[in-house]
């Protein structure tokens, strides 16, 4: 046995650079994120537990994405202010850095993170094909935006990781997740599941599936999710994103029903291994304050 961890030790600490890699531009002076302390959110905070899983953030993100394109403005913030026919991987990559570093990293680098974000939002707009105006800090969007990301986390954590999760803890996991949400301009923010649910219903109205929400959505379902994974594990994070959908966003989109039982088996054992490689890693650790460089393997 003493051999076989030998052998095997040198591919876990291979992984997780590639999963590091995947989440770090490191042309652009990227560092990994350190969980800290001193973050914004408790170190036995709901989010932590929910946001740390690169598998279910993964599938609930791809889940998220086909969401939030539904509703014809935030499509056309993509469409018309975004370069994702060039750099789809790189969107979804900062997307989830945004994430680590609001739930990990220092509550300074967090707020920072948040605010870099609504000024961008702050300056972005333009108008919808059939000539409606839309600008992308309108707090109804932005709402539209954070429920459908925050339930479809939440949705794969408990799909893939923690079937039994106590409708409490779920509850817990708006009221911290509407931290960044309330400080994005968002509004109204679900504090709890059903509030949640109640607001993605009442939203059905202007949601629309046209030729451009297909073409981004192709977009979207084509990505490899990049050099840390094969093909065939970027097809199960894809196809789990789908099956994770709500029956009527999954017609919406046209999309076909994925073989639950293959898709979610094949998800389940993605997770596994990749919770394997993370076995004892600086990803998991929780650093003290005065840690600011990331550790070398």
């Amino acid at each position: 046995m003493a051999g076989r961890r030998v052998i095997l030790e040198p591919a876990k600490v291979a992984i997780r650079r590639r999963i590091t890699d995947l989440f770090n531009d490191a042309a652009r002076g990227e560092r990994p994120i350190l969980r800290r302390a001193d973050a914004l959110f408790a170190t036995d905070s709901v989010a932590w537990r929910v946001n740390g899983d690169i598998v279910t953030m993964m599938i609930g993100g791809v889940s998220g994405l086909l969401l939030q394109m539904l509703h014809p403005a935030v499509l056309a913030g993509v469409w018309d202010h975004s370069d994702f026919r060039s750099d789809m991987h790189g969107r979804l990559r900062r997307t989830a850095k945004f994430i680590a570093v609001t739930t990990y990293d220092h509550a300074e680098y967090g707020i920072a993170a948040i605010d870099r974000v609504r000024g961008i939002h702050d300056r972005i707009g333009g108008v919808l094909p059939d000539g409606t105006p839309y600008r992308v800090s309108d707090p109804t969007l932005l709402a539209w935006v954070h429920v459908t990301e925050a339930i479809s986390f939440l949705n794969a954590w408990i799909r893939y990781a923690e079937p039994d999760m106590p409708l409490a803890d779920q509850d817990r996991y708006f009221a911290e997740m509407a931290v960044v949400a309330e400080r994005l301009g968002a509004d109204p923010v679900p504090h709890d599941r059903a509030t949640a649910e109640g607001l993605i219903r009442s939203m059905h109205p202007p949601l629309r599936a046209d030729a451009r929400t297909r073409e981004v959505a192709q977009l979207v379902l084509n990505q490899s999710v990049g050099a840390a994974m094969t093909d065939a594990a970027s097809a199960v994070i894809m196809q789990a994103g789908v099956d994770l959908l709500p029956d009527w966003a999954r017609q919406m989109h046209g999309l076909k029903t994925p073989p639950a039982p293959v898709v979610r088996g094949s998800a389940r054992l993605l997770a596994r291994s990749l919770g394997w490689a993370y076995e004892g890693s600086p990803n998991h650790e929780v650093w003290p304050d005065e840690v600011t460089v990331w550790p070398r393997d």
